[in-house]
C-alpha cells in the first residue's frame, strides 16, 4: 500500500512537472532557441515516464527512469540559477519555479524509492 501511494506521488510528480514546463514555455520559453525545445522535450517526456510508472509496475526501468528525469531537469535549473543555462539565468522568484523544484525532487526521491526490491514485488 505505501508503495502504491508513493507510485502516484512519482506520477504526480511527473505530470505536475510536465504542467510546469507546458505553463512555462507557453509564458516565454517557446521564444528561446535552445530552452523553448527543451521544456517541451520535457513536457513529452514527462507524460511518458508517468504512463511508463502506472502501468509497467514492476521494473527497474520506469522507476529509473523518473528519478533520472528528475535529476536531469533539477540540474539543468540548478545551472540556470548559478552560472546560466544556455543563455538563460533564473532567479528563483516565480511560484512556477517553486512548483518546479518540489515536482523534481519528487520524482528524484520517489524513483529512487521505487527502486527498492520490495517495491517492485508489490
Amino acid at each position: 500500500m505505501i508503495f502504491g501511494v508513493l507510485r502516484l506521488l512519482v506520477i504526480a510528480g511527473l505530470l505536475g512537472s510536465a504542467w510546469v514546463h507546458l505553463v512555462v514555455w507557453l509564458d516565454w520559453a517557446r521564444d528561446v532557441a535552445v530552452v523553448g525545445p527543451l521544456f517541451l522535450v520535457n513536457v513529452v517526456a514527462g507524460v511518458v515516464i508517468a504512463v511508463a510508472v502506472a502501468v509497467w509496475r514492476h521494473h527497474w526501468l520506469p522507476p529509473l527512469a523518473a528519478a533520472g528525469f528528475g535529476a536531469a531537469t533539477l540540474g539543468a535549473y540548478v545551472l540556470s540559477l548559478t552560472v546560466g543555462f544556455y543563455g538563460v539565468q533564473e532567479q528563483f522568484r516565480t511560484s512556477a519555479e517553486v512548483w518546479g523544484v518540489v515536482t523534481e525532487v519528487v520524482c528524484v526521491v520517489g524513483g529512487l524509492l521505487l527502486l527498492l526490491p520490495r517495491a517492485r514485488r508489490e
